[in-house]
């Protein structure tokens, strides 16, 4: 998508590419970008379960994420912290074999070691640490086409090795700018992209 710009839906509405694919993926796409993606997320556990779904996420399509979401969420007791932080090798054993969510033996352990990690942290500090990586947004030219979004920045390399000295694991700098892009650290929407638009 390098390079384009916004997308004319069906119903009339100009959106960021990826959010106006049409037409299998148009519905599940349009929902997350319009409700959800590049608005601020906060809380312990949101943010949590934002970091083990861009993780999952890495190397399949956010599409493959997004309708998996719910079993994900069934799986993981809510991406509930200190829930999952007690899971044991039998639930490890359990989630590999659950068809709700991507069987990935090490996205599975880094989940399970990353609740233990949070669960450490005292209540609104993954919150706090996470958003003290958030830039000033007078700072970043707003984007106008696809080719001026980053994968990485030097925020999200900053959070990504605070990150991994705390003990987290598989969140690299192109996973932690995801992140701050899904939770409104950032706003990657395009210029002419309806939601921008109607933020202002």
């Amino acid at each position: 998508m390098t390079g384009k710009t916004v997308v004319t839906g069906v119903d009339g509405l100009a959106r960021c590419p990826w959010g106006g694919l049409e037409p299998e993926s148009a519905a599940d796409y349009r929902a997350y970008h319009d409700e959800e993606w590049g608005r601020p997320v906060h809380g312990d556990d949101a943010l949590y379960e934002r970091m083990c779904l861009e993780a999952f996420q890495s190397g399949l399509s956010w599409l493959t994420i997004l309708r998996r979401r719910e079993g994900f969420r069934a799986a993981f007791d809510g991406f509930h912290i200190h829930k999952v932080a007690a899971f044991t090798d039998a639930d490890a054993d359990r989630l590999l074999a659950d068809p709700r969510i991507i069987r990935n033996r090490a996205k599975i352990a880094a989940t399970i070691a990353n609740a233990r990690v949070a669960a450490e942290l005292e209540p609104g500090e993954l919150d706090a640490l996470i958003w003290s990586y958030a830039p000033d947004p007078d700072g970043r030219p707003v984007p106008r086409t696809f080719a001026d979004v980053p994968a990485i920045t030097p925020e999200s390399t900053a959070l990504a090795r605070d990150l991994k000295k705390r003990g987290f694991r598989f969140i690299g700098p192109t996973t932690a700018y995801a992140l701050m892009q899904a939770c409104g650290l950032v706003d990657d929407h395009l210029a002419d992209c309806h939601v921008r638009l109607n933020r202002a």
